[in-house]
């Protein structure tokens, strides 16, 4: 087990020297009030370039990026040129997939994902390049073999088409191999200020109901290089764990949670449980304790209830068989239970005095 540990331990610190460029293009059909074609660049997690059908430009999103393309302003050239080139490309792709799936409406969507990941640290260097359709992987490149993988059937007459096109995929090998991460590299000098920094998260315990499982909630934290989980004496927990993905905030920085199951956990173990997070490139980690003192939680225990809440009510109810007892007195369809001629069912004004004691708060 400790061996194990400290595989998992290592590779936490490995993904710290990883980096990546990722280029998310989409065209669209039949989708009103957005453009037909977006793209998106990403370095790292963070979106540093936007361009779509509508703007006919290329927009750099972070500060960095700006000045990276003041000193070349032949860069922004290139990623105008190529949005504009790729949106005619995808339009014509799009159009040739519906008439050879006989779709003649709808909404249908073609995705393409590609660029490179660079270790900085082994030199290692991992270029892709795949496509999606209407939500489903459609084919994908492997640079290995340089031809082209068809999961789908519908695929694979593209496949055999691309694949006999040579020159593109010795451009594809170059591009993936050298030049991306060229650019990935320029980029991470460029933007080290803003990429390299680190952002601690908040971690708290919740939890819906006594019954329900313990959530470790951390959100915060940059970069998205990070791993949260239980353990137990101090061993990394694989069993009754639910993992969630890591979400974006919307000042740029991420979330995640996991989640405990402790139904089958004595109260008193449960200061053998704690939640450890680990962000990238910080040594220290944060561990939280499981202790039901600091879980937060919408469900109220009755020793708990608010002693002011209380009062309140008994004041209510107090008023409300005061108000009963009143408005019966002086209703002349009241009789004492005992009296022979009574009627072993409630008048309409005894009814009414009910209703009243019920809600006091309704008497308009």
């Amino acid at each position: 087990m400790k061996t194990s540990l400290a595989l998992v331990l290592l590779c936490h610190v490995a993904s710290t020297v990883k980096h990546s460029l990722k280029y998310f293009l989409t065209a669209s059909s039949g989708v009103p009030n957005f453009p037909e074609f977006v793209g998106a660049a990403v370095v790292d997690g963070v979106q540093v370039g936007y361009c779509d059908s509508n703007l006919k430009t290329a927009e750099p999103k972070q500060d960095w990026m700006r000045d990276l393309m003041k000193d070349d302003p032949q860069h922004v050239d290139w990623y105008t040129l190529k949005c504009l080139g790729n949106q005619k490309v995808f339009r014509d792709n799009i159009d040739g997939l519906k008439r050879r799936l006989n779709q003649t409406g709808g909404v249908h969507i073609l995705q393409r994902m590609n660029g490179c990941e660079w270790d900085d640290e082994t030199g290692e260097v991992i270029g892709f390049n795949q496509y999606g359709y209407d939500g489903e992987d459609f084919i994908a490149l492997d640079l290995q073999t340089l031809t082209w993988t068809a999961p789908k059937q519908q695929a694979f007459t593209t496949k055999l088409r691309w694949d006999t096109e040579k020159a593109r995929l010795e451009y594809n090998k170059y591009y993936y191999i050298h030049k991306c991460p060229d650019w990935l590299k320029n980029y991470v000098h460029y933007g080290r200020s803003f990429l390299q920094k680190t952002e601690l998260p908040l971690v708290s315990l919740l939890q819906k109901s006594p019954s329900s499982p313990v959530c470790c909630h951390a959100t915060g934290f940059y970069p998205d290089r990070a791993s949260l989980f239980w353990r137990k004496d101090g061993e990394e927990l694989h069993e009754d764990v639910d993992h969630g993905e890591i979400l974006h905030n919307h000042d740029g920085t991420f979330q995640m949670s996991v989640d405990l199951k402790l139904s089958s956990v004595p109260a008193e173990d449960w200061r053998r449980y704690e939640c450890v997070f680990q962000l990238s490139g910080v040594e220290k980690n944060i561990v939280t304790r499981l202790d039901e003192a600091v879980i937060r939680t919408n469900a109220v225990s009755p020793l708990k209830f608010p002693v002011g809440v209380a009062v309140v009510l008994l004041l209510l109810l107090a008023l409300g068989i005061a108000g009963l007892f009143i408005c019966c007195r002086h209703k002349s369809g009241f009789r004492l239970a005992n009296n022979s001629s009574s009627s072993s069912s409630p008048t309409r004004s005894q009814r009414h005095c009910f209703i009243l004691a019920l809600h006091p708060a309704g008497l308009s």
